[in-house]
């Protein structure tokens, strides 16, 4: 059995986005989502955590204790619904469901708590994210996750942009018959795609081992979590989304739980200049990525990117 992890872990991550929208704001018509005072892109914490699953259930498979507990929408109907998936703990668990509701104080608490430990045998996200599992008749509670990831946020700022597409096809009979003839040919539905034309965004993370004891997240865990981070835009392919990659995964690892160095000093030690500041970036070419000065005393720095080996043995010596 894996060991937990017991050390603290920090990390940096690129990744870059051609000719589509890497998260659209539906407050803003789906629009790319923009920071209106530096103008530059940003991308919500969960999206990223979406593409993390959804390369999690591609790369893990059917492997026991690696189910999720977020599905996608698409998923089948018995597993989308939170409390379904509750009360199977209940059943997994050799719980007594009607004596749980009738229960009251430290005994429900006990009860409550053994459910929410076979969830996170079972789901590799509530190890890593954590949750809110505090719906419905059985209420297991709340899981604060090891693993957090901030915004990403656009190294430059960005130009979003709407192209003009149309749609020859119609849906219904009346919509042919409501369509006209112009110079021989049946016009469209116009519609509107919004994209970045190219953006570089820096993103985030952290590894709590403090929390990671509670959940049971260990080193396999985490070593799937990084693997999951590389191959996350393969197994998210969309028109919408243009041509995303992740470019680099710059990870710090800590000799102890408490850690040697604060988060914001090994950040800030990540460097992305960009060669022709006055030019409109159109390429990851444009930028060079480096790590400088000297690493405190403990910390190990370890560069990962897409191309690098996916199988990673942790922690570092």
């Amino acid at each position: 059995m894996s060991q937990i992890v017991d050390r603290r872990y920090d990390f940096v991550f690129f990744f870059d986005v051609q000719d589509g929208n890497p998260n659209g704001d539906p407050d803003a018509g789906n629009m790319p989502r923009v920071d209106p005072q530096t103008l530059q892109g940003f991308v919500t914490d969960v999206c990223i955590k979406r593409k993390i699953r959804n390369a999690v259930a591609a790369i893990a498979g059917a492997r026991p204790g690696h189910d999720l507990f977020f599905q996608t929408q698409d998923a089948v109907y018995e597993k989308r619904i939170l409390n379904v998936l509750m009360e199977q703990a209940f059943d997994g668990a050799d719980i007594d469901k009607k004596a749980f509701k009738e229960s009251k104080g430290t005994e429900k608490a006990s009860q409550a708590e053994k459910a929410k430990k076979w969830l996170l045998e079972h789901y590799y996200d509530l190890r890593a994210f954590g949750a809110v599992l505090s719906t419905g008749d059985f209420n297991c509670g709340q899981v604060r996750g090891p693993v957090q990831i901030t915004f990403s946020r656009s190294v430059d700022p960005i130009f979003s942009m709407e192209a003009a597409i149309t749609r020859k096809s119609v849906t219904t009979i009346d919509d042919a018959e409501k369509q006209t003839k112009k110079d021989g040919f049946l016009t469209g539905t116009i519609g509107r795609k919004s994209i970045v034309p190219y953006a570089l965004y820096r993103g985030h993370g952290f590894i709590n081992p403090m929390l990671a004891a509670d959940t049971g997240f260990t080193y396999a865990d985490l070593a799937l979590f990084f693997q999951s981070m590389q191959k996350m835009f393969e197994f998210d392919r969309s028109a919408a989304r243009g041509l995303m990659a992740l470019r680099r995964l710059d990870v710090f690892q800590h000799s102890s739980a408490l850690g040697d160095a604060p988060a914001h000093v090994l950040f800030d030690m990540v460097k992305c200049p960009r060669h022709e500041a006055d030019a409109a970036p159109r390429s990851f070419t444009e930028y060079s990525i480096s790590v400088g000065g000297s690493l405190p005393t403990g910390v190990i720095h370890r560069e990962i990117s897409a191309s690098s080996p996916s199988s990673l043995t942790l922690p570092w010596n």
